[in-house]
């Protein structure tokens, strides 16, 4: 009788187990594909195509909260190429890989300070002021 009642914990103890590791897998496989769809959301979020998005920044930059609008536009799609004098100090060149565009942005005062097509690693000078 104690054999019986030893197997039977043993047996379910087993299934216990073996069973988690596929609950694991798909847990984790749902938590990787609903990170990607948020970000997806969050890129579609403004509405915009590329285009109006990437006007919209060269309408609006130098003037305070371009910054915000260039990482609400382009959020985990811009590359850094390359640090420039410029603005307050220093400008950093982003790439958009996607829209083949170089942004420059300047962080102490959070401003977009220019925009042009292809991947540009150094602005002219009078661009960036």
């Amino acid at each position: 009788m104690k054999f019986n009642s030893l197997l039977a914990t043993i047996t379910l103890a087993s299934m216990v187990a073996i069973w988690d590791a596929p609950v694991k897998l798909i847990n984790s496989s749902l938590t990787q594909a609903s990170a990607q769809e948020m970000k997806q959301e969050m890129k579609d979020a403004t509405g915009l195509k590329a285009q109006q998005k990437i006007d919209m920044l060269i309408k609006s930059k130098g003037q305070f909260g371009s910054g915000d609008q260039l990482r609400r536009y382009f959020f985990g799609d811009l590359e850094p190429l390359a640090v420039q004098p410029g603005g307050a100090g220093m400008v950093v060149n982003l790439y958009n890989k996607a829209n083949n565009v170089t942004i420059s942005y300047c962080a102490t005062y959070d401003v977009v300070v220019a925009v042009k097509k292809g991947r540009i690693t150094a602005f002219a000078p009078s661009e960036v002021k």
